[in-house]
Formats: structure tokens, sequence, C-alpha cells
């Protein structure tokens, strides 16, 4: 009997969606988080931080925790709702 894949849900679509928005926030490509990841132990190419941010790759602990660290916070954050910006909080940047 075969198995179907888990499906990615709500906490796991929100997850990937913060790390592309934290990403792009710190001004890295897709690449350079890859190799700050790899490089803190935990290898990962480009084409797996790109399913992880479109949520066609599932995001297990040890990855939340090196993609955290690789972006300089601390992993709980990935889980808590995105920050809303404004257009105020953009004068000035």
């Amino acid at each position: 009997m075969a198995t179907r894949p888990v499906e990615i849900g709500p906490a796991g679509l929100h997850t990937a969606r913060a790390i592309e928005h934290l990403r792009l926030v710190r001004g890295l490509t897709q690449q350079q988080l890859a190799a700050r990841c790899t490089a803190l132990g935990r290898p990962m190419t480009n084409t797996a931080l790109s399913r992880t941010e479109r949520a066609r790759r599932r995001c297990d602990i040890d990855d939340l925790v090196v993609i955290a660290t690789a972006l300089g916070i601390p992993a709980g954050t990935l889980l808590l709702p995105l920050p809303s910006v404004t257009s105020g909080d953009r004068e000035g940047c």
C-alpha cells in the first residue's frame, strides 16, 4: 500500500512565507542563505531553500533552527505573525 506525503499545514505555509520575507528583508539571495546554512553545518542547496519557501518541501526542525540562525533571529520568530508594513513604516529607509 503506497503512502501519500503529508500535506504542509497552515503553520508550515506561514513559516515558508516568513523565511522568504525575512530573507528578503536581510537582502539575501536564496543562494546566500543556503550557503550560510551549509557553513553552519546543515548542508542546504538554494533549490532546497526555494522549495521550502514555496512550501513544496517540508521544513523540519533542524532546517528551521539553522535557517533562523543564518538569518540572525531566534527560531521562534519564524512561527510568529509577520509584522505588517505600512507606507509610514517605509519612510526614511
